[in-house]
């Protein structure tokens, strides 16, 4: 399944708490994806959190927007990547 990256911005910032409503509304996202065969790996936060760059396996870029818009939240830019890193040659 192809790998994105899933560059957005928040506004007024990104809060989403460390307690179980936090966990509430992660698993809720994860359940708006799953209609779309999308699945989010992880993400990054800047430190302002006003942007993320997260980490998606899906179908296609449509089916990250779909799942993106079921979730109500933003999409700057979709990215499909590969992975490298520092054992790639080994």
């Amino acid at each position: 399944m192809p790998r994105y990256i899933v560059q957005r911005t928040f506004d007024g910032g990104l809060h989403i708490p460390a307690s179980d409503e936090g966990a509430k509304t992660c698993r809720a996202v994860d359940g708006g994806n799953a209609g779309f065969g999308v699945n989010w790996l992880h993400s990054y936060v800047s430190l302002d959190k006003t942007k993320t760059f997260c980490v998606y396996d899906g179908p296609t870029p449509e089916a990250i927007r779909q799942a993106a818009e079921t979730n109500g939240v933003p999409v700057d830019q979709i990215t499909e990547v590969s992975v490298l890193d520092p054992y790639f040659y080994h």
